[in-house]
């Protein structure tokens, strides 16, 4: 079973231990992705990091790799394991073989599914998986996520944990172009 990963943030330039038999390269299908969930939450750093968000995403291109393993179980938990994630069911897949599709990701980004798999039906790949998580901004910061609201949130992080996050989002893919990050360079375009 040849498997493909999907990428549009820090997956593609820091892969860390995900197995992969192929770089990250243009091709992937276009979904609508922003800085809309807010990582860390438990930690001493905070950052805005980029989820798939059929609500406030602008639609970008991403990228696909080929997995080093032909099973779907194992790419599935080795992705889950590199994006720290407590469960593998944050990790969306369509196996075109079987039809099985991802519940959580049904339940999350039903049009970006549904992108997804018209994408898969014109490749070589058996299966595609992707990180399925949700902006979880909201629930974190009792208020909906906005520019503006997603402003304020990165001025009130500290001197070194602002500086991390406004990095996160600068070393984003250069086709992950969202209102967000043109928000971030506008706003800090000389410092950060």
């Amino acid at each position: 079973m040849k498997i493909g990963i999907l990428a549009w943030g820090s997956l593609q330039w820091d892969p860390r231990t995900l197995q992969i038999s192929s770089d990250f390269l243009s091709g992937g299908p276009n979904l609508p992705i922003e800085f809309s969930r807010i990582s860390g939450r438990t930690g001493p750093i905070q950052r805005l990091t980029l989820v798939i968000d059929e609500l406030h995403g602008t639609v970008c291109s991403t990228v696909v790799a080929t997995s080093s393993f032909n099973d779907l179980s194992q790419a599935r938990e080795d992705l889950r394991g590199r994006e720290g994630m407590h469960h593998v069911n944050g990790v969306g897949f369509i196996n075109r073989q079987t039809g099985d599709v991802s519940f959580r990701a049904m339940e999350r980004h039903p049009g970006a599914v549904e992108r997804i798999r018209g994408w898969l039906d014109g490749t070589d790949f058996d299966a595609v998986i992707w990180t399925a998580l949700a902006s979880n901004f909201e629930e974190v910061r009792g208020e909906q996520y906005s520019i503006e609201a997603a402003l304020s949130f990165l001025e009130s992080l500290s001197g070194e944990g602002q500086g991390i996050a406004l990095e996160y989002i600068r070393r984003a893919p250069t086709q992950t172009q969202t209102p967000l990050r043109d928000a971030v360079n506008q706003r800090w375009a000389t410092s950060g």
